[in-house]
C-alpha cells in the first residue's frame, strides 16, 4: 500500500498533500523534529524525529519503499528516495525520477558552488505561487491514480 511521506519542516504543500490524501484514502506520514501539530485527520499522523542535520531525510529514506510518495524539495533526499523506488515530487508539482534526478542533482551542486563563490550575491528562486500549488496538487492526485491503477 502506498504512504506518503512528507519532509514537513519547511514543506508548503502540507494542507494540499493531506486534501489529495484523505481523497484517495492514502496514509500520509509529516516527518520533522517539532513545531507541527498533528492535524485531526486519522489518515494523517507526524513523525518527530531528533534535531540535528538530514535527521529527517535519513528517516524518510530508512521508511520509504517501491510505490511510496515523497514530496521534498531536498534534492539529495530526493536521490536516495528514487534509488529505493520511490516516487518523489517537489512541493511545485514536479516529479523527480531515475531520468531526470542526476540533472536535479547537478543543478543543485552548481547553484550552490556559485553561491559560495559569491556570497553578497542574493539567493533565493522565485517566491512559492498559486500556480505551483495548484500544479502539486494535480501531481499528487495523478501519481495516486496511478499507483491505485497497479
Amino acid at each position: 500500500m502506498t504512504t506518503i511521506y512528507v519532509d514537513a519542516d519547511a514543506c508548503p504543500v502540507k494542507m494540499e498533500a493531506e486534501q489529495v490524501a484523505t481523497r484517495h484514502k492514502v496514509p500520509m506520514i509529516l516527518v520533522c523534529n517539532g513545531g507541527i501539530r498533528a492535524p485531526d485527520n486519522p489518515l494523517v499522523r507526524v513523525q518527530y524525529v531528533d534535531e540535528g542535520l538530514d535527521v529527517a531525510d535519513r528517516w524518510i529514506v530508512a521508511e520509504c519503499s517501491t510505490g511510496d510518495v515523497v514530496i521534498t524539495a531536498d534534492i539529495p533526499l530526493a536521490a536516495d528516495c528514487v534509488a529505493k523506488g520511490a516516487i518523489v515530487l517537489k512541493p511545485d508539482g514536479e516529479e523527480l525520477t531515475g531520468r531526470n534526478i542526476g540533472n536535479a542533482l547537478a543543478t543543485r551542486n552548481l547553484m550552490t558552488e556559485l553561491r559560495s563563490a559569491d556570497p553578497l550575491r542574493p539567493g533565493g528562486g522565485r517566491p512559492f505561487s498559486k500556480a505551483d500549488r495548484s500544479r502539486f496538487r494535480q501531481s499528487l492526485d495523478r501519481v495516486l491514480t496511478r499507483m491505485a491503477n497497479r
